[in-house]
């Protein structure tokens, strides 16, 4: 499994949509299939796939992933998995995307943190299309038109309600400040590993508990994989940093099983109100038992502001 089958860079998406006398935007629904194949739903035996465009020409797959052994809230909605993957590739904006089956209230809700969201153009595939004639691709492309995530969820509960305008959301910079202090917690061995951690929290999208966190992985190759917290206004489709970093594990060439991932660290705040250590070391023991998680505490280095006497 390689990086190419979830990111497909805008040169080639473009070569793609040519050669098939398609938009891009027309592109995304004949590109669901595959990405259904790659979806890992053991419990379920119902793979999800979502495909979408980046506001950088760009296209990102998305599917779902389960785990046996743990609670379904633990799982990854397709949904998820493409926005993760968006975040983890520096990419600013969602534009479109199309979808396997019509998303959840849980995904319909986490796709609000992102800027605009009520403006996002979504293509459900039906499974009418099975018995198309014809091109199947262009019978896929040209089956159904796209409609605003404002059509799914009319009267949403999201950012806008908790937060002030200038707060940046999901897939913008974040401003954390985080750092480790001069008497940080924990022996200081796989510094690569801490500072990737630490990096992804300093990208971890946490306005509503202020409880950034970052978790890195590394595999029997020695590559590391980096995953942000990212919190939902409704609270719980909030996506874990543990499940991200699984998220940029599977996308970035993790094939095979997650026993390969033999090392990981979890950063956050010591005296954070949201503690990721128990669910994360929950999860990793589950999926990969060999694998030895250490968690560090950092600060924050922002200034607090002073309240008026």
């Amino acid at each position: 499994m390689d990086r190419s089958r979830f990111v497909i860079e805008s040169d080639k998406a473009q070569e793609m949509a040519k050669e098939l006398g398609l938009t891009l935007r027309q592109l995304l629904p004949t590109l669901v299939d595959s990405a259904q194949s790659l979806a890992r739903p053991p419990i379920s035996q119902f793979p999800v796939g979502a495909v979408g465009l980046g506001s950088s020409g760009r296209i990102f797959v998305g599917v779902n992933l389960e785990f046996p052994g743990l609670p379904l809230h633990h799982s990854v909605h397709a949904e998820q998995f493409l926005v993760t993957n968006l975040s983890i590739n520096a990419e600013p904006g969602l534009q479109y995307f199309a979808v396997s089956d019509p998303p959840c209230g849980h995904c319909r809700q986490f796709l609000q943190e992102l800027r605009g969201a009520a403006d996002i153009n979504i293509l459900i595939i039906s499974s009418q299309n099975e018995n198309n004639n014809g091109n199947p691709k262009r019978d896929k492309a040209n089956s159904k038109e796209f409609n605003p995530l404002s059509q799914y969820l009319p009267e949403r509960f999201g950012p806008d309600d908790l937060l002030g305008k200038d707060v940046p959301l999901l897939l913008e910079t974040q401003e954390n400040a985080l750092s480790f202090s001069e008497f940080a917690n924990g022996e200081i061995t796989g510094k690569d590993l801490k500072y990737a951690a630490l990096d992804a929290a300093n990208m971890s999208h946490a306005p509503y508990s202020g409880c950034p966190s970052g978790v890195a992985l590394v595999d029997v190759e020695g590559k590391v994989y980096k995953g942000s917290y990212m919190e939902s206004a409704a609270y719980n489709p909030s996506l874990g940093p543990v499940q991200a970093a699984i998220v940029a594990y599977v996308a970035n060439g993790g094939g095979g099983g997650y026993e390969k991932i033999v090392g990981a660290v979890l950063v956050e705040k010591a005296d954070a109100l949201i503690k990721q250590e128990h669910t994360a070391r929950l999860l990793l023991q589950c999926i990969s038992p060999n694998c030895e998680l250490k968690v560090f505490h950092c600060v924050s280095l922002k200034k607090k502001s002073k309240n008026p006497s």
